[in-house]
């Protein structure tokens, strides 16, 4: 009897020591999960990016930490002491990461160039997968106008018979879908895919299309595009690729190749021709004709970025082009993004990131 229950204490003693892992505290090898992402320390001189193909989304999230998406090559977080790289392979739908945003409960979501992809720290879960079950959005319906919405564009995925040609919406609790009233014969290559996205007062969202912009405010839709201007040139056709709403209710669109719109609530503009600036690729004063991204500095200035000629400031009376010479690091300015402190990031078309000193800029990733 005794050396049975001495027997059996052993065994019971060698499974105690067994689940605790290894000596040290940690788990396993047998029992621990794949870390997530590729870890790369920091050191504090060359803090910088292993990106290249382009910087094209930057997110400052509730911790304080710097989320940067990719045009290619996933999306990267910084900690203060390290990158952490996430691709494809750790479970986002793509590689190409358009826009970042956080919900309520700290959960980061990701726009992609596949259809959207949740991360809440531990996994990542692919939302669009499939369309079945994602209910439609009816204009006019009582869940719209939430401050914490988070609106994502559509994918390729034909959805109703539009392939892509709307937006989706999650409200803290699920994802919907809401339609555009496209026009009826939009086909080819005049599809209403969303480009980019703003939101505006009183609960207003733009949705920026290739041939137009579309103004959503929970209950009618309201369209800017070539038939409302009365544009029939097609040199001079809308081609939206960014949009930004600011602090006074202006709505400023960018447009790859007919420079910047301005619409004040009544009129549109062609704000590039009024400024005397050239639409196209070089110019004897510069062009404002490829404009990518668009943000508004603490001070009231609207920044442009644009695709072959840097960054532009206006500040209301002039307009001011900072370029290489001025330290920023490609011609390509992908995105532009005001964290907390009210500091300027710039997104690079060479996988950088930039931020402004006041004066010029300096590269920080």
């Amino acid at each position: 009897m005794h050396t049975k229950w001495a027997l059996l204490l052993i065994i019971v003693l060698l499974g105690c020591c067994s689940s605790q892992g290894t000596p040290d505290g940690e788990p396993s090898e047998k029992s621990a999960h794949r870390a997530l992402g590729t870890r790369v320390a920091a050191g504090d001189a060359n803090a910088q990016l292993r990106y290249t193909s382009g910087i094209r989304s930057i997110f400052e999230d509730s911790k304080g930490r710097f989320w940067f998406g990719s045009h290619q090559e996933g999306v990267c977080m910084f900690d203060g002491s390290a990158f952490i790289y996430y691709t494809v392979s750790d479970g986002l739908s793509d590689n190409q990461v358009r826009t970042i945003q956080e919900d309520a409960a700290g959960v980061m979501w990701f726009g992609t160039g596949d259809g959207i992809t949740s991360f809440d720290g531990k996994e990542f879960t692919i939302r669009t997968a499939t369309n079945a079950g994602i209910p439609a959005i009816t204009p006019g319906d009582s869940g719209h106008n939430q401050g914490g919405d988070l609106w994502f564009p559509g994918d390729s995925r034909m959805r109703a018979g539009a392939a892509g040609q709307g937006a989706y919406r999650y409200d803290g609790r699920s994802l919907s879908y809401l339609a555009f009233p496209v026009p009826h014969g939009a086909a080819g290559n005049n599809l209403f895919l969303v480009t980019s996205i703003a939101k505006g007062r009183g609960g207003t969202v733009w949705f920026g299309t290739y041939p137009g912009v579309f103004r959503y405010d929970g209950r009618f839709f309201t369209a800017i595009n070539d038939k409302t201007l009365g544009i029939v040139s097609e040199s001079e056709r809308l081609h939206v690729r960014s949009l930004f709403e600011d602090s006074r209710g202006n709505l400023w669109i960018g447009n790859n190749g007919i420079g910047v719109l301005l619409y004040d609530g009544q009129t549109v503009t062609n704000f590039t021709e009024q400024h005397g600036l050239s639409i196209s690729e070089k110019g004897p004063s510069g062009s404002l004709g490829r404009v990518f991204s668009i943000a508004e500095d603490a001070a009231g200035s609207i920044w442009f970025g644009t695709r072959d000629n840097g960054a532009w400031r206006y500040d209301g009376a002039a307009l001011t082009n900072f370029t290489i010479e001025d330290g920023l690091t490609s011609p390509m300015v992908w995105a532009i993004y005001r964290d907390k402190r009210d500091a300027l990031w710039f997104g690079m078309g060479d996988g950088s990131v930039c931020r402004f000193n006041g004066k010029s800029f300096d590269r920080i990733y």
